[in-house]
């Protein structure tokens, strides 16, 4: 007796090749929302963060973090955790001349402090940039954005193509450890989607302000098109990007 062996018929085929058609593209719009979600995370981030720097000083008629440190407890509030201690906030010729500074950073740190303080942002922060408090828990020198990268608000003028916008600008470095996809999204959400114009711009590669705060991975940003573009292609990690206020 002969065995006769038996393929799968086209319709068999049809339905396995349908199968996994709706599995993967369950897969990539899974992919899809989580990207947007992180996007609108950083987004809402930032907005957050300019909400409570207007908000702070149509409070208290002065910029957080530049407002003198002999001041803030007075002006915030004294009752445990409002005030954020003693000597936090500006000082020397830079103390309260209505704009962050980035002299030694403690301006930028005290900003954190102050916010939080006053009930403009979630946290509590010890308002000094020094080596023994930064990063250190429970207590970091700043907020993390959702990849633990840190926030930084001030004034400097190393985002990219400064000599366009002459500082000092202020600006809030969203943080280090950003996937280049990301950036890109979220570029292109709220900007004109290039590293180099708009209002969200690519990090230089070297860091700025706390340690590596400021810094990106060289490889974020594609300089032989013109104008430059996100390098999507070699996917870089380590991407940061300056939202200019």
């Amino acid at each position: 007796m002969v065995n006769k062996q038996r393929g799968f018929t086209l319709v068999e085929i049809a339905i396995v090749l349908v199968i996994i058609g709706l599995l993967l593209g369950g897969i990539l719009k899974g992919q899809e929302l989580i990207t947007a979600a992180r996007v609108r995370n950083l987004a809402d981030q930032s907005a957050g963060v300019q909400a409570a720097y207007y908000g702070f000083i149509d409070r208290y008629r002065a910029v957080p973090g530049d407002m003198l440190a002999t001041q803030s407890c007075n002006a915030i509030g004294t009752e445990v955790p409002n005030c954020p201690g003693a000597g936090v906030g500006g000082v020397g010729p830079q103390g309260g001349n209505g704009q962050i500074d980035s002299v030694n950073w403690n301006e930028a740190a005290a900003a954190w402090a102050h916010m939080a303080a006053a009930g403009f942002l979630q946290g509590r922060y010890p308002g000094t940039a020094t080596a023994t408090t930064y990063g250190a828990a429970p207590t970091p020198a700043a907020p993390t954005n959702p990849w633990n990268g840190f926030l930084l608000l001030g004034r400097t003028a190393n985002y990219m193509n400064v000599a366009a916008n002459p500082p000092p600008r202020l600006h809030l470095i969203i943080g280090r450890n950003v996937p280049v996809n990301i950036m890109r999204e979220l570029d292109v959400k709220v900007d004109d989607s290039f590293p180099q114009t708009g209002i969200l711009r690519s990090a230089p590669a070297t860091a700025t302000g706390f340690p590596t705060v400021g810094g990106s991975d060289a490889t974020c940003v594609d300089t032989k098109p013109t104008p430059m573009i996100w390098n999507i292609a070699a996917n870089p990690t380590d991407c940061n990007g300056y939202f200019l206020y």
